[in-house]
């Protein structure tokens, strides 16, 4: 994910150490720094600065995540220093978990190491090589997992730096997957594919070879694009970018593309596309300077410390569809005698089937206990994808989607993708096709719908017009009814003068249907107010629109999945660059909305993390309770991998539940552009009017424990159970039981300090109130896994023994729980 933010919108938001604090962090608040070195390495003696986490002396059984931070060329340990207010507020916040911080001294060739194993033997000033690479990743590394009570684990280390120190951080995290499982890469001076002739990476010996300097050869050998064809894609890597926007501008115009904004950008390019890298990019209005890299550094250990783990994960358990080739879901459906019906989109050849063109849909049947009944094929000799299939009628199937082929056998030689809906038997053959579109534009289905009656709805756009309708601009949105024959009842078309598609379908009880998507300069009758807006409408069975209402902030908007309710209400779910909740939480932020009948808006919920956070789908459950069902690059729940895909259930009133996050350690439910395909429908085996399980099919580039991937992507099919939303198991009755709570008393410049520390240990946000005699402290929003850390000062000498109180509440919520810890007496007289 990509994004250009101002350092004053990101001073706003997050603060920055220094003048920007309101006040400094309180003594007991804060982490220490400790001065340490490495005695004997392959590269002789390493002098260290060592930042230890607020309450590291308080919890002797704690072990920490650990990140490593490289500093610049010509700079010192001490450049890396000035982020101790910046750990100890996010920290203290909960913002970010406890981390032990190593800032390592490189003054080899002349503090211009770059961070690699140098071969220069020369006599130049820089001096003979020395291997600093293999000192700090293997010397350094054990030093400090010896040292401090850190855990030994690459999923538990990150490295960061900027410029030398951004292109040793991407080195080590891409040439030591074994060590090192994210980086924080700041500025990197890294080039592509040799550094300018002026560059002073030529200078140093760093690349140097024997008397030479500067060897091109071995600059090659130990550049990121040689790291990126090397990497082990079962070992995944995560890549924070961030880069100014008034970095020093080559003289010569021929090594413009050298300029660091533009090396930062191909490198965030190439690494995306890379199996077993995911990457963010951020520009900051700067230069190459720390009014940059301080406010970078604390989004990017934002993000890359939600992603570093203590713990195991729990399995992932799941089933993997998948050729050798690079395959896509279609979709799923639960059937009535408890079988499904599985779309996969292949690339290449799978279980027994030759494909017939460059991409085909099969439809395959199972049983209720996951054995195939038959597969059918949707396919021409040129693209055909689906995008969805539902129940038809006396237990067949209907699929939707796009070809550019000929389906019906009447559209021979088209050039342009159509829309079809097909519809297959209970035996698997086909019924009867719809191709539909304007000959001369594309067409696409990307949703589709039971209609309850044996027939189906289905929503998407053209780029041209359908019928007697005009286009309005790029794109239009579409909606249409066929009926279980397979007649094509009606299409409607709906658009603004930009590019606007219906993503999401889905049918109220009353037999109204609820359409949605995106649009790029507004639909009839809204203000267009960001980049992007999304929108939904409601129409009757017949095809006339009852409203439309825009889900749009000033930033980028997307209505991505519906869910209509037994009261004929709809919740659309999507993702808001913006505020349309409460708050935002960071880049792309999960949301929910339900309307009406009339179009009113109900409630809104808006969650995530600091990072790329998107709603998908929905499945409807008990007392119209909804299952979200999205994507996340941070941890909204427990961190995977890469990209995972996320479930939220939401009460009636769209009071968030315990959020489920599962995954590979890859990319999962999206694709490299961030475009999602994540289907889920609900179940249930009793037959009962709400579901209880999830069936969820995407595609994954990874693959679940205990199975091995085919091909670059495959598809995965998993069942999530799903207990209850707000109120139920882990509801607000059992809240408290989420948080443990301990307190300490301690002298501090002879006076007791109270110091508190509240952990969430639960998988949902809560609010915390920690109260003592001495004060209290609100602490909102602590996310899964991170503390609420207070100290409470006293200008007494001593103090007696007492008592902590914490109230709990779920985030947003009303109070629901108390946990109480004691303190012992002090004496610090």
């Amino acid at each position: 994910m990509i994004a250009a933010v101002s350092t004053t919108a990101l001073v706003a938001g997050l603060g920055v150490a220094g003048a920007a604090l309101a006040q400094p962090a309180l003594a007991a608040e804060q982490g220490s720094l400790e001065a340490g070195q490495v005695s004997d390495s392959a590269a002789g003696p390493i002098d260290y600065t060592v930042y230890l986490p607020p309450g590291y002396d308080d919890e002797p059984d704690r072990a920490y995540p650990t990140v490593y931070l490289l500093h610049g060329r010509g700079d010192t340990q001490a450049a890396w220093q000035q982020v101790k207010g910046d750990l100890d507020e996010l920290i203290v916040a909960g913002d970010i978990q406890p981390l032990v911080v190593v800032m390592p001294d490189a003054p080899w060739n002349d503090r211009g190491s770059w961070y690699t194993d140098s071969l220069y033997t020369g006599d130049d000033a820089p001096g003979t090589g020395v291997p600093v690479e293999t000192a700090l990743t293997q010397d350094l590394v054990a030093h400090v997992d010896a040292t401090y009570r850190t855990v030994p684990d690459r999923a538990a280390r990150a490295v960061g730096g900027y410029s030398m120190g951004g292109a040793g951080a991407l080195r080590f995290t891409l040439a030591h997957q074994d060590t090192f499982s994210a980086g924080i890469v700041l500025s990197p001076a890294a080039y592509v594919p040799q550094p300018p002739a002026d560059s002073s990476v030529r200078d140093h010996g760093a690349y140097g070879v024997g008397d030479a300097l500067f060897d091109a050869d071995r600059y090659t050998e130990l550049s990121y694009p040689t790291a990126l064809a090397d990497l082990d894609p079962a070992l995944p890597v995560h890549l924070f970018i961030v880069v100014g926007d008034d970095e020093w501008a080559n003289p010569d115009p021929a090594d413009a593309t050298h300029d660091i904004d533009f090396e930062s950008a191909r490198l965030y390019n190439t690494a995306r596309r890379v199996p077993g890298v995911t990457a963010e990019l951020r520009v900051l209005d700067g230069g190459h300077d720390w009014e940059v890299w301080q406010p970078a550094f604390r989004e990017a250990i934002v993000d890359v410390a939600g992603r570093l783990r203590t713990e195991p994960v729990e399995p992932w358990e799941a089933d993997l569809v998948g050729s050798a080739g690079d395959d896509r879901a279609g979709g799923i459906a639960a059937l009535p005698d408890g079988g499904t019906a599985l779309a996969v989109n292949l690339a290449a050849a799978w279980e027994g089937y030759e494909p017939a063109g460059a991409t085909d849909t099969l439809v395959v049947r199972r049983d209720a206990d996951g054995d195939e009944i038959w597969r059918h094929a949707v396919a021409t000799t040129a693209d055909d994808r689906a995008y969805g299939v539902v129940p038809g009628p006396d237990g067949g199937t209907i699929a939707a989607g796009y070809t550019r082929g000929d389906l019906d056998g009447q559209h021979g030689g088209t050039t342009h993708d159509d829309g079809y809906v097909v519809g297959l038997t209970a035996d698997g053959d086909r019924a009867w096709t719809v191709q539909t579109g304007d000959p001369a534009a594309a067409d696409r289905f990307y949703a589709v719908a039971s209609d309850g009656e044996g027939g189906a709805y289905v929503a998407g756009y053209t780029s041209g017009a359908i019928g007697d309708t005009p286009s309005a601009g790029d794109k239009d949105a579409v909606l249409g009814r066929v009926a279980a024959d397979g007649t094509l009842r009606w299409l409607r078309q709906l658009g603004g003068a930009g590019e606007d598609k219906a993503l999401a379908v889905a049918v109220a009880p009353d037999g109204a249907v609820y359409v949605g998507g995106v649009s790029g300069a507004g639909m009839p009758g809204t203000e267009h107010r960001g980049a992007n807006d999304g929108w939904v409408a409601r129409y009757t069975s017949g095809g006339e629109r009852e409203w439309l209402r825009a889900l749009a902030t000033s930033e980028s908007d997307q209505v991505s999945g519906l869910v209509a309710r037994s009261d004929g209400s709809a919740v659309a779910i999507g993702h808001t660059r913006g505020t349309l909740g409460v708050e935002a939480a960071g880049d792309n932020d999960v949301v929910a909305r339900a309307f009406d009948r009339a179009g009113d808006v109900l409630w809104t919920t808006q969650t995530g993390t600091a990072t790329d956070d998107r709603g998908v789908a929905g499945v409807l459950g008990v007392d119209d309770q909804v299952l979200l069902v999205g994507t996340t690059y941070g941890a909204m729940g427990i961190a995977r991998g890469g990209v995972d895909v996320v479930t939220l259930p939401l009460g009636k009133d769209g009071s968030a539940g315990a959020v489920t996050q599962l995954g590979s350690r890859e990319r999962d439910g999206a694709d490299e552009w961030d475009d999602a395909n994540l289907f889920a429908v609900g179940a249930s085996p009793s037959g009962g009017d709400g579901a209880s399980f999830a069936l969820l099919s995407g595609l994954t580039y990874g693959s679940p424990d205990l199975a091995s991937g085919a091909g670059a992507g495959d598809v995965f099919v998993s069942r999530v159970p799903w207990e209850a939303a707000p109120g139920g198991p882990g509801g607000d009755g059992e809240i408290a039981d989420l948080v443990t709570v301990t307190a300490q008393s301690r002298c501090l410049a002879g006076r007791v300090v109270v110091a508190v520390r509240a952990e969430s240990t639960g998988t949902i946000p809560v609010d915390l109130m920690i109260r003592t005699d001495l004060g209290e402290h609100s602490a909102p929003g602590v996310q899964p896994g991170a503390n609420a850390y207070q100290s409470f000062s006293s200008r007494a000498v001593s103090i007696p023994a007492g008592d902590v109180s914490v109230s709990v509440a779920r985030a947003g919520g009303a109070p629901s729980g108390t946990v109480m810890a004691s303190y012992p007496e002090r004496e610090c007289g």
